[in-house]
């Protein structure tokens, strides 16, 4: 969490995969929306914010095996988003391996508080993409793309994201000429 409080304090690049994107979510929670003690229940079950939370198909599963969300599902892009410029479509497939999830209860706070929601799936209104407009690069994916990309294609998110360090880099080299 300090290390994503620091990337988005200072502006540096962030692209949060995963467990990556959920602690972004919980460190924005904590410290700009001042939702004292949020948290992922699956870190810690007894929060008075779960910001994260296991996803409601996978509650009453004791034995957990292959039953997490897996396999590829749709999004929708916000169009001029991070994502959009990546991808440069409004509709993609992406995979997925996970059992938690944005909880949608606070959907309307984050946006409020800045964090825009510019990815979801239609089919089930789950948040897969989280941004901070204010910020030069920030994202965080609920889906895997390390899972579709290979040497000779790389995923577009990551191609936009060594973009954006790049362009970071560059930044403050000027400035500290």
């Amino acid at each position: 969490l300090n290390a994503i409080w620091y990337a988005r304090e200072q502006r540096i690049p962030f692209l949060g995969i995963c467990l990556g994107m959920q602690c972004a979510v919980v460190e924005y929670a904590l410290d700009v929306m001042k939702l004292k003690n949020a948290s992922s229940t699956e870190v810690n079950p007894k929060t008075p914010h779960p910001v994260i939370d296991l996803m409601i198909e996978q509650r009453n599963i004791e034995s957990k095996g292959g039953t997490m969300r897996l396999g590829s599902y749709r999004c929708r892009l916000e169009k001029g988003s991070i994502a959009y410029k990546a991808y440069g479509k409004m509709d993609i497939s992406e995979r997925h391996r996970h059992r938690f999830e944005f909880h949608n209860d606070y959907r309307e706070q984050f946006e409020a508080a800045g964090m825009r929601i510019t990815g979801i799936n239609p089919d089930k209104d789950l948040v897969e993409i989280v941004e901070i407009p204010e910020h030069p690069y920030f994202i965080g994916v609920q889906f895997h793309p390390e899972l579709k990309s290979t040497v000779e294609r790389p995923h577009p998110l990551f191609v936009s994201f060594v973009k954006a360090a790049l362009k970071h880099k560059l930044k403050d080299e000027k400035a500290k000429a």
